[in-house]
Protein backbone atom coordinates (compact mmCIF):
# COMPACT_ATOMS: atom_id res chain seq x y z
CA UNK A 1 0.00 0.00 0.00
CA UNK A 2 1.06 3.59 -0.54
CA UNK A 3 2.20 5.25 2.70
CA UNK A 4 0.13 8.41 2.28
CA UNK A 5 -3.48 8.38 3.51
CA UNK A 6 -6.45 9.52 1.45
CA UNK A 7 -7.99 12.95 1.94
CA UNK A 8 -11.74 12.66 2.55
CA UNK A 9 -13.80 15.83 2.13
CA UNK A 10 -16.71 16.75 4.38
CA UNK A 11 -19.38 17.09 1.70
CA UNK A 12 -22.53 18.92 2.78
CA UNK A 13 -22.50 18.75 6.58
CA UNK A 14 -26.31 18.59 6.72
CA UNK A 15 -26.35 15.46 4.57
CA UNK A 16 -25.29 11.91 5.28
CA UNK A 17 -21.57 12.67 4.89
CA UNK A 18 -20.75 12.61 8.63
CA UNK A 19 -22.69 9.37 9.13
CA UNK A 20 -21.14 7.46 6.22
CA UNK A 21 -17.72 8.76 7.23
CA UNK A 22 -18.20 7.20 10.65
CA UNK A 23 -19.42 3.99 9.04
CA UNK A 24 -16.47 3.88 6.65
CA UNK A 25 -14.03 4.29 9.53
CA UNK A 26 -15.66 1.37 11.38
CA UNK A 27 -15.37 -0.78 8.25
CA UNK A 28 -11.76 0.15 7.49
CA UNK A 29 -10.10 0.86 10.85
CA UNK A 30 -8.32 -2.51 11.01
CA UNK A 31 -7.29 -2.63 7.35
CA UNK A 32 -4.66 -0.99 5.14
CA UNK A 33 -6.89 1.76 3.67
CA UNK A 34 -6.61 4.92 5.76
CA UNK A 35 -7.99 8.42 5.40
CA UNK A 36 -8.12 11.81 7.09
CA UNK A 37 -11.28 13.93 7.02
CA UNK A 38 -11.21 17.61 6.20
CA UNK A 39 -14.24 18.73 8.15
CA UNK A 40 -15.86 19.21 11.54
CA UNK A 41 -14.90 16.68 14.20
CA UNK A 42 -18.02 17.20 16.31
CA UNK A 43 -20.34 16.27 13.45
CA UNK A 44 -18.62 12.91 13.00
CA UNK A 45 -18.48 12.26 16.74
CA UNK A 46 -22.30 12.46 16.82
CA UNK A 47 -22.29 9.02 15.22
CA UNK A 48 -20.67 7.21 18.15
CA UNK A 49 -17.11 6.96 16.89
CA UNK A 50 -13.93 8.31 18.50
CA UNK A 51 -12.58 11.38 16.71
CA UNK A 52 -9.23 13.11 17.00
CA UNK A 53 -8.19 16.42 15.45
CA UNK A 54 -4.73 16.34 13.86
CA UNK A 55 -2.37 19.06 12.73
CA UNK A 56 -0.99 17.40 9.59
CA UNK A 57 -2.28 14.63 7.38
CA UNK A 58 0.86 12.61 8.10
CA UNK A 59 -0.49 12.06 11.62
CA UNK A 60 -3.46 10.14 10.21
CA UNK A 61 -1.43 6.95 9.84
CA UNK A 62 -0.91 6.52 13.57
CA UNK A 63 -4.28 7.97 14.55
CA UNK A 64 -6.54 5.96 12.26
CA UNK A 65 -6.63 2.69 14.17
CA UNK A 66 -7.74 4.52 17.32
CA UNK A 67 -9.99 7.34 16.01
CA UNK A 68 -11.20 9.17 12.93
CA UNK A 69 -8.43 11.66 12.08
CA UNK A 70 -9.82 15.12 11.30
CA UNK A 71 -8.07 18.13 9.82
CA UNK A 72 -10.43 20.88 11.08
CA UNK A 73 -12.48 23.01 8.70
CA UNK A 74 -14.57 25.65 10.48
CA UNK A 75 -18.29 25.90 9.75
CA UNK A 76 -20.05 29.27 9.55
CA UNK A 77 -23.44 28.10 10.83
CA UNK A 78 -24.80 25.38 13.13
CA UNK A 79 -25.67 22.13 11.37
CA UNK A 80 -29.09 20.52 11.54
CA UNK A 81 -29.21 17.17 9.73
CA UNK A 82 -31.45 17.35 6.70
CA UNK A 83 -31.54 21.17 6.68
CA UNK A 84 -28.76 22.45 4.41
CA UNK A 85 -27.50 25.98 4.94
CA UNK A 86 -25.70 27.93 2.21
CA UNK A 87 -23.78 29.80 4.90
CA UNK A 88 -21.63 26.66 5.13
CA UNK A 89 -20.88 26.66 1.38
CA UNK A 90 -17.43 28.18 1.89
CA UNK A 91 -16.49 25.43 4.36
CA UNK A 92 -17.64 22.78 1.87
CA UNK A 93 -15.55 24.17 -0.98
CA UNK A 94 -12.59 24.85 1.33
CA UNK A 95 -12.60 21.18 2.31
CA UNK A 96 -12.41 20.19 -1.36
CA UNK A 97 -9.69 22.72 -2.21
CA UNK A 98 -7.52 21.67 0.73
CA UNK A 99 -7.90 17.98 -0.15
CA UNK A 100 -6.82 18.69 -3.72
CA UNK A 101 -3.81 20.64 -2.49
CA UNK A 102 -2.75 17.78 -0.21
CA UNK A 103 -3.02 15.34 -3.09
CA UNK A 104 -1.23 17.56 -5.59
CA UNK A 105 1.76 17.99 -3.27
CA UNK A 106 1.96 14.27 -2.54
CA UNK A 107 0.86 14.37 1.09
CA UNK A 108 -2.38 12.52 0.27
CA UNK A 109 -2.64 9.46 -1.96
CA UNK A 110 -5.82 10.84 -3.51
CA UNK A 111 -9.06 12.68 -2.87
CA UNK A 112 -12.35 11.04 -1.93
CA UNK A 113 -15.33 13.37 -1.78
CA UNK A 114 -18.48 13.07 0.28
CA UNK A 115 -21.64 14.26 -1.51
CA UNK A 116 -22.41 17.93 -2.01
CA UNK A 117 -25.62 19.70 -2.97
CA UNK A 118 -25.24 21.66 -6.19
CA UNK A 119 -28.29 23.79 -5.32
CA UNK A 120 -26.94 24.73 -1.88
CA UNK A 121 -23.60 25.80 -3.35
CA UNK A 122 -25.20 27.63 -6.27
CA UNK A 123 -27.22 29.77 -3.85
CA UNK A 124 -23.89 30.88 -2.37
CA UNK A 125 -22.45 31.82 -5.76
CA UNK A 126 -20.62 28.59 -6.62
CA UNK A 127 -19.72 28.89 -10.30
CA UNK A 128 -19.39 25.22 -11.25
CA UNK A 129 -22.02 22.64 -12.29
CA UNK A 130 -20.65 20.10 -9.82
CA UNK A 131 -17.68 18.43 -8.17
CA UNK A 132 -16.15 17.21 -11.42
CA UNK A 133 -15.79 20.62 -13.02
CA UNK A 134 -14.58 22.26 -9.79
CA UNK A 135 -11.88 19.65 -9.35
CA UNK A 136 -10.67 20.22 -12.91
CA UNK A 137 -10.45 23.96 -12.24
CA UNK A 138 -8.52 23.39 -8.99
CA UNK A 139 -6.10 21.16 -10.90
CA UNK A 140 -5.73 23.72 -13.73
CA UNK A 141 -7.05 21.30 -16.34
CA UNK A 142 -10.56 22.65 -17.09
CA UNK A 143 -12.22 20.80 -19.93
CA UNK A 144 -10.08 17.69 -19.60
CA UNK A 145 -12.17 16.07 -16.87
CA UNK A 146 -14.01 12.84 -17.63
CA UNK A 147 -16.55 11.28 -15.26
CA UNK A 148 -16.49 7.51 -14.96
CA UNK A 149 -18.92 5.51 -12.84
CA UNK A 150 -17.83 2.03 -11.81
CA UNK A 151 -19.07 -0.98 -9.89
CA UNK A 152 -17.72 -4.56 -9.93
CA UNK A 153 -19.93 -5.44 -12.93
CA UNK A 154 -19.72 -2.31 -15.09
CA UNK A 155 -17.80 0.88 -15.94
CA UNK A 156 -19.52 3.70 -17.82
CA UNK A 157 -18.46 7.13 -19.06
CA UNK A 158 -21.00 9.76 -20.15
CA UNK A 159 -19.66 11.99 -22.94
CA UNK A 160 -21.97 14.86 -21.96
CA UNK A 161 -22.59 15.26 -18.25
CA UNK A 162 -24.41 17.88 -16.18
CA UNK A 163 -26.54 19.49 -18.87
CA UNK A 164 -30.14 19.07 -20.00
CA UNK A 165 -30.88 16.34 -22.50
CA UNK A 166 -31.72 18.92 -25.15
CA UNK A 167 -28.39 20.68 -24.58
CA UNK A 168 -26.55 17.36 -24.51
CA UNK A 169 -27.78 16.60 -28.03
CA UNK A 170 -26.48 19.97 -29.19
CA UNK A 171 -23.09 19.50 -27.51
CA UNK A 172 -22.43 15.94 -28.64
CA UNK A 173 -19.87 15.83 -31.43
CA UNK A 174 -17.13 13.63 -32.85
CA UNK A 175 -14.29 15.48 -31.11
CA UNK A 176 -15.97 15.14 -27.70
CA UNK A 177 -16.25 11.36 -28.14
CA UNK A 178 -12.65 11.06 -29.26
CA UNK A 179 -11.27 13.21 -26.41
CA UNK A 180 -13.24 11.45 -23.65
CA UNK A 181 -12.36 8.01 -25.00
CA UNK A 182 -8.65 8.76 -25.25
CA UNK A 183 -8.65 10.03 -21.65
CA UNK A 184 -10.55 6.93 -20.51
CA UNK A 185 -8.20 4.58 -22.37
CA UNK A 186 -5.13 6.17 -20.77
CA UNK A 187 -6.70 6.07 -17.28
CA UNK A 188 -7.66 2.40 -17.56
CA UNK A 189 -4.04 1.63 -18.36
CA UNK A 190 -2.42 3.87 -15.75
CA UNK A 191 -4.86 3.73 -12.85
CA UNK A 192 -6.59 0.36 -13.29
CA UNK A 193 -3.83 -1.82 -14.77
CA UNK A 194 -5.83 -2.76 -17.89
CA UNK A 195 -3.13 -2.67 -20.55
CA UNK A 196 -5.39 -3.29 -23.58
CA UNK A 197 -8.79 -1.82 -22.68
CA UNK A 198 -11.83 -3.01 -24.61
CA UNK A 199 -14.05 -0.01 -25.18
CA UNK A 200 -17.69 -0.14 -26.30
CA UNK A 201 -19.22 2.97 -27.86
CA UNK A 202 -22.96 3.36 -27.37
CA UNK A 203 -25.29 4.60 -30.03
CA UNK A 204 -27.54 7.58 -29.41
CA UNK A 205 -30.81 6.57 -31.05
CA UNK A 206 -33.09 3.53 -30.68
CA UNK A 207 -31.42 0.45 -32.20
CA UNK A 208 -28.32 2.61 -32.78
CA UNK A 209 -30.18 4.45 -35.51
CA UNK A 210 -31.22 1.37 -37.52
CA UNK A 211 -29.04 2.40 -40.50
CA UNK A 212 -30.31 5.96 -40.38
CA UNK A 213 -34.03 5.19 -40.24
CA UNK A 214 -34.25 6.24 -36.56
CA UNK A 215 -31.60 8.95 -36.56
CA UNK A 216 -28.34 9.66 -38.33
CA UNK A 217 -26.03 10.64 -35.46
CA UNK A 218 -24.49 7.17 -35.46
CA UNK A 219 -23.38 7.73 -39.04
CA UNK A 220 -22.46 11.41 -38.91
CA UNK A 221 -21.01 11.80 -35.39
CA UNK A 222 -20.25 8.45 -33.76
CA UNK A 223 -18.84 6.39 -36.65
CA UNK A 224 -16.15 8.97 -37.50
CA UNK A 225 -15.06 8.96 -33.85
CA UNK A 226 -14.83 5.18 -33.84
CA UNK A 227 -12.72 5.25 -37.00
CA UNK A 228 -10.31 7.79 -35.51
CA UNK A 229 -9.95 5.82 -32.26
CA UNK A 230 -9.31 2.58 -34.11
CA UNK A 231 -6.65 4.41 -36.10
CA UNK A 232 -4.99 5.13 -32.75
CA UNK A 233 -4.76 1.36 -32.21
CA UNK A 234 -7.52 1.09 -29.62
CA UNK A 235 -9.84 -1.90 -29.26
CA UNK A 236 -13.11 -0.14 -30.08
CA UNK A 237 -16.51 -1.65 -30.84
CA UNK A 238 -19.80 0.04 -31.73
CA UNK A 239 -21.98 1.85 -32.05
CA UNK A 240 -23.89 -0.53 -29.79
CA UNK A 241 -27.69 -0.42 -29.51
CA UNK A 242 -28.13 1.20 -26.08
CA UNK A 243 -31.03 -1.04 -25.07
CA UNK A 244 -29.02 -4.27 -25.29
CA UNK A 245 -25.44 -3.31 -24.40
CA UNK A 246 -25.86 -3.66 -20.63
CA UNK A 247 -27.00 -7.28 -20.43
CA UNK A 248 -24.62 -9.67 -18.63
CA UNK A 249 -23.52 -11.26 -21.92
CA UNK A 250 -22.83 -7.89 -23.52
CA UNK A 251 -20.93 -6.51 -20.50
CA UNK A 252 -18.51 -9.43 -20.67
CA UNK A 253 -17.27 -8.11 -24.02
CA UNK A 254 -15.93 -4.74 -22.88
CA UNK A 255 -14.12 -3.01 -20.01
CA UNK A 256 -15.94 0.32 -20.28
CA UNK A 257 -18.99 1.67 -22.08
CA UNK A 258 -18.76 5.17 -23.54
CA UNK A 259 -22.28 6.63 -23.37
CA UNK A 260 -23.66 9.66 -25.15
CA UNK A 261 -25.43 11.39 -22.25
CA UNK A 262 -25.71 11.32 -18.46
CA UNK A 263 -28.68 9.03 -17.85
CA UNK A 264 -27.72 6.58 -20.59
CA UNK A 265 -24.67 5.83 -18.44
CA UNK A 266 -25.96 6.22 -14.91
CA UNK A 267 -29.27 4.36 -15.11
CA UNK A 268 -27.71 0.94 -15.89
CA UNK A 269 -24.86 1.46 -13.41
CA UNK A 270 -27.15 2.38 -10.54
CA UNK A 271 -29.62 -0.36 -11.44
CA UNK A 272 -26.94 -3.03 -11.48
CA UNK A 273 -25.20 -2.00 -8.25
CA UNK A 274 -26.04 1.28 -6.53
CA UNK A 275 -24.46 0.11 -3.28
CA UNK A 276 -20.98 -0.48 -4.71
CA UNK A 277 -21.08 2.29 -7.30
CA UNK A 278 -18.15 4.71 -7.36
CA UNK A 279 -17.78 8.02 -9.20
CA UNK A 280 -14.24 8.57 -10.50
CA UNK A 281 -12.88 11.66 -12.24
CA UNK A 282 -10.41 10.81 -14.99
CA UNK A 283 -8.09 13.27 -16.72
CA UNK A 284 -6.83 14.91 -13.52
CA UNK A 285 -3.25 14.94 -12.22
CA UNK A 286 -4.65 13.55 -8.95
CA UNK A 287 -6.85 10.59 -8.05
CA UNK A 288 -10.44 11.38 -7.15
CA UNK A 289 -13.31 9.07 -6.30
CA UNK A 290 -16.69 9.56 -4.65
CA UNK A 291 -19.67 7.49 -3.57
CA UNK A 292 -22.25 7.24 -6.34
CA UNK A 293 -25.11 8.85 -4.43
CA UNK A 294 -26.16 12.24 -3.17
CA UNK A 295 -26.53 14.03 0.14
CA UNK A 296 -29.74 12.17 1.06
CA UNK A 297 -31.06 15.04 3.18
CA UNK A 298 -34.27 13.07 3.69
CA UNK A 299 -32.55 10.45 5.86
CA UNK A 300 -29.69 12.51 7.30
CA UNK A 301 -29.27 12.10 11.04
CA UNK A 302 -31.64 9.13 11.25
CA UNK A 303 -29.04 6.34 11.34
CA UNK A 304 -30.20 4.89 8.01
CA UNK A 305 -27.31 5.78 5.69
CA UNK A 306 -25.35 2.92 4.12
CA UNK A 307 -21.58 3.62 3.96
CA UNK A 308 -20.92 0.85 1.39
CA UNK A 309 -20.47 3.18 -1.59
CA UNK A 310 -18.04 5.38 0.34
CA UNK A 311 -16.10 2.32 1.46
CA UNK A 312 -15.93 1.19 -2.17
CA UNK A 313 -14.75 4.67 -3.22
CA UNK A 314 -11.99 4.63 -0.62
CA UNK A 315 -10.86 1.17 -1.71
CA UNK A 316 -10.87 2.18 -5.37
CA UNK A 317 -8.89 5.36 -4.72
CA UNK A 318 -6.19 3.44 -2.90
CA UNK A 319 -6.06 0.79 -5.62
CA UNK A 320 -5.72 3.51 -8.25
CA UNK A 321 -2.91 5.09 -6.24
CA UNK A 322 -1.09 1.76 -6.16
CA UNK A 323 -1.42 1.32 -9.92
CA UNK A 324 -0.29 4.88 -10.56
CA UNK A 325 2.73 4.48 -8.28
CA UNK A 326 3.79 1.41 -10.26
CA UNK A 327 3.36 3.01 -13.68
Amino acid sequence: MTDAPLALTMGDPAGIGPEITAGAWRALRDGPVRFAVLGDAALIARHDVPVREIGTIAQAADTFVHAVPVLPVDLAAPVRPGQPDSRNANAITTSIARAVELSRNGQAAGVVTCPISKIVLKKAGFAYPGHTEYLAALCNVPGREVMMLACPELRVVPITIHVSLRRALDELDTDAIITATRTTHAALQRDFGIMTPRIAIAGLNPHAGEDGSMGTEEQTIIAPAIAALRADGMDITGPWPPDTMFTPAARARYDVAMCMYHDQALIPLKTIDMTQGVNTTLGLPIIRTSPDHGTAFDIAGRGLADPSSLVAALHMAMQMAEHRNRS
